[in-house]
C-alpha cells in the first residue's frame, strides 16, 4: 500500500515550498512536495516525536 502522504494544515495554499509527512509502517518518512518522486527521509517514530517535541518547546527558533 503506497503511503498517504500530506503537508501541514498552516501551509499556505497557494505554495508549493512545503515538506509533506507519512506513516509508513512503523516509521515516518518526509518529502519535498516540489519533487515527490525525489528522496525522502525516514525516521522511527520516537525520532519523530523527539523532533516534534524540540519544535514545540522553541530548539529549533535560532534557524528562523
Amino acid at each position: 500500500m503506497d503511503p498517504v502522504w500530506r503537508k501541514s494544515s498552516r501551509s499556505q495554499g497557494s505554495t508549493d515550498n512545503c515538506v509533506e509527512i507519512a506513516p509508513i509502517g512503523d516509521m515516518i518518512g518526509i518529502r519535498d512536495s516540489k519533487d515527490r518522486q525525489g528522496p525522502k527521509l525516514i525516521f522511527t517514530r520516537s525520532e519523530w516525536d523527539a523532533f516534534v517535541q524540540g519544535i514545540k518547546a522553541g530548539e529549533f527558533d535560532y534557524i528562523a
